[in-house]
């Protein structure tokens, strides 16, 4: 997917979103460090920003989403397990943030007397560091920086993360008054803008379930555990049940040169993977169970009573062309292997 990350634009999950139906026509508008568009980039790519509306997929030809990726943290490696499954997907908030204060002559103007921008930037760094949850302040820009001059404009980001939205929405909050309080004492001026705001995404129990069972028929422990980094996985459930296998990463090192896997985790991730295919098609064909049973793998609306003939599975739709391949998870937009997110 185009831009995961959402580092040119400030905004993730661009490819994602537009497959899933919830991009913002607005975000075209917004302009990369260079001060171009993001509907003028995609034009200088070859697209056409006008036909987003038609990548969307239809939840109807879908039975699921299934993503690995490299976990990006060191709980696989201190297990001692190659692979883990995913139970949800942390929330996020991005925010931008300014203070301005006075820009002055380092050496003429009083400790007390000053409106030192860098230092209630700097203050507001360690209130995000205390706020209960995953927070990081990724970039810090001093405007006319120089080494004898006071900052008198800094530029900062903020980015919050959890698996519990409420929190992660009170840690904001909290936030967003505590940067108000120091530009009052510092006497500052601070300007405050959400850029993105992502909900948690839970991991479909069921499909979850049947890659459990794949992991431990490789006699593989079973480790469950949560991403705090942000997957199109995020993106694709409000559309389809979701899946995510994680694979352990040297020394849990990512977005650095020195992010690497094992050739041997990688092999085994995939065995994990193509059984799970073959799991998710013996479940559809199953027979159906009665009205008040629980079929043992969620079908998507149009399957079963017509939606499907009867043993017709994965197994079998795979061989079916192009029209009832778009129906399968690992076609064309799952288990994408890209290496971070």
């Amino acid at each position: 997917f185009a831009d995961e990350e959402g580092v040119r634009y400030q905004t993730a999950y661009l490819g994602s979103k537009a497959l899933a139906g919830g991009f913002d026509a607005k975000d075209l508008q917004r302009r990369d460090g260079n001060g171009l568009t993001m509907a003028d980039a995609i034009r200088r790519f070859g697209g056409n920003p006008g036909a987003l509306r038609q990548a969307r997929l239809s939840p109807r030809n879908l039975l699921g989403y299934f993503e690995a990726h490299i976990e990006q943290g060191p709980v696989l490696e201190k297990r001692g397990v190659p692979v883990g499954v995913v139970s949800a997907i942390a929330g996020q908030s991005r925010v931008s943030l300014e203070f301005r204060g006075t820009a002055g002559h380092a050496g003429t103007v009083p400790m007390g007397s000053r409106q030192d921008a860098l230092a209630g930037a700097a203050e507001f760094v360690l209130a995000a560091e205390r706020c209960g949850v995953i927070a990081t302040v990724g970039v810090l820009e001093i405007k006319g920086a120089a080494s004898n001059v006071i900052p008198g404009c800094v530029h900062l980001t903020l980015d919050a993360r959890d698996a519990n939205d409420s929190r992660r929405r009170l840690a904001v909050s909290r936030l967003r008054r505590e940067a108000q309080a120091i530009a009052k004492r510092r006497g500052l001026r601070v300007q405050w803008t959400a850029v993105q705001a992502t909900p948690a995404v839970a991991c479909d129990n069921a499909l979850s379930r049947r890659l459990s069972e794949c992991v431990a028929r490789q006699g593989i422990k079973v480790v469950n555990l949560p991403s705090g980094a942000g997957h199109d996985a995020a993106v694709m459930a409000s559309i389809t049940p979701v899946a995510m296998l994680f694979l352990r990463c040297a020394g849990g090192i990512s977005h650095h040169p020195a992010e690497s896997v094992q050739t041997r985790d990688v092999k085994l991730a995939l065995d994990v993977m193509v059984d799970f295919l073959h799991a998710v098609g013996r479940a559809l064909d199953e027979p159906q169970p009665g009205a008040d049973a629980p079929h043992p793998f969620p079908l998507p609306i149009g399957w079963g009573e017509g939606g499907r003939r009867p043993g017709e599975g994965l197994s079998h739709a795979a061989n079916a062309g192009p029209e009832r391949a778009r129906a399968l998870p690992g076609q064309r937009h799952s288990a994408p292997a890209r290496r971070h997110s």
